[in-house]
């Protein structure tokens, strides 16, 4: 089972006020003129909401004549601070390819393999959230997903390699408090990529179409992703065969637009916080192991942690 206890520990160690969290935005080659104009209003609506929470923005491949796209991504998650407790953003809008076991990210000049992205993104030890929003985008899975990573992908595999509409979605539904399923007055990644998931589904059935892609989210790190319907609510419902642990928990965690309420809980408290949930999430898990008392008893116990928390935020 994943443990939670490294990016519990790097978020208390980080000295001084929190920075902000950052969203590097790539937009890839479009190939054409109409896919080129999609992928800017993907990519606008990302950036608005970035903007809108503060965060520390920065975006590439809005030329179309750059060559150096690839350099500047990787330049920038040098620049950015390596240890940090604000998660990183990175959003890729574009297409993608697979081709000898090998995925790839398109970019206005050289390609972006999954292998190198995560190279480069070994040295940073903060939490990360990459959403790629491309064709045979499945594989970026199983190459970046790690401790304290949210990974979202538009296909569960390199071989669905259509044009993936999963991005327009979740460009939309990442500030859509309608995705607001918990109800805490803020939308998640995951609460967002289970909305956009089910609007990738509407479209291909009023259009009596085949669907060409499944989107997957991975945060535990056992690289298996799971789909948006195997989630009631929030929680996972069902695990992809070999998992110890259910994704969804800290997915749900992310969020651009946190709410008045998340935003006064200190660092410290915000992990306590998450890390309340993680057992929460453990325990129901394990019901079965449990002599019913034993199992409401605990329950109990973590509900009452949760209470004090936010009752030291009111007070």
């Amino acid at each position: 089972m994943i443990s939670s206890i490294l990016w519990i520990t790097l978020s208390v160690v980080v000295a001084g006020e929190p920075e902000s969290p950052c969203l590097v935005l790539v937009t890839g080659a479009a190939g054409t003129a109409e896919y080129a104009s999609q992928f800017d209003q993907w990519a606008t609506r990302w950036q608005a909401a970035a903007q809108k929470a503060g965060l520390q923005f920065k975006r590439i491949g809005t030329s179309k004549t750059a060559t150096d796209d690839r350099q500047q991504l990787q330049d920038y998650l040098k620049q950015i601070s390596q240890k940090s407790a604000s998660p990183l953003w990175i959003v890729l809008i574009g297409h993608g390819t697979y081709a000898a076991k090998q995925a790839k990210f398109n970019l206005h000049g050289a390609d972006i393999t999954a292998t190198e992205l995560n190279a480069w993104l070994q040295p940073l030890q903060r939490p990360i959230a990459i959403v790629n929003c491309a064709s045979s985008s499945g594989p970026f899975i199983n190459r970046l997903s790690g401790t304290n990573r949210v990974i979202v992908t538009a296909t569960k595999s390199g071989f669905e390699n259509n044009y993936a509409r999963l991005g327009q979605y979740l460009s939309e539904t990442i500030s859509d408090r309608t995705a607001d399923l918990d109800k805490d007055g803020q939308v998640s990644l995951l609460e967002a990529f289970i909305l956009a998931s089910g609007r990738v589904d509407e479209f291909y059935r009023q259009n009596g179409r085949l669907a060409t892609e499944h989107g997957l989210v991975d945060d535990n790190g056992d690289t298996l992703g799971t789909p948006a319907n195997w989630f009631r609510g929030v929680i996972g419902q069902q695990k992809a065969r070999g998992a110890n642990q259910l994704d969804g928990l800290r997915a749900n965690q992310f969020h651009i637009i946190v709410s008045d309420e998340e935003k006064t809980l200190t660092v410290e408290l915000r992990n306590k916080r998450n890390d309340l949930e993680r057992q929460l999430t453990e325990l129901r898990e394990k019901k079965n192991e449990f002599a019913e008392e034993d199992y409401f008893h605990s329950l109990e116990n973590i509900c009452l942690e949760l209470a004090r928390i936010y009752q030291q935020v009111e007070t």
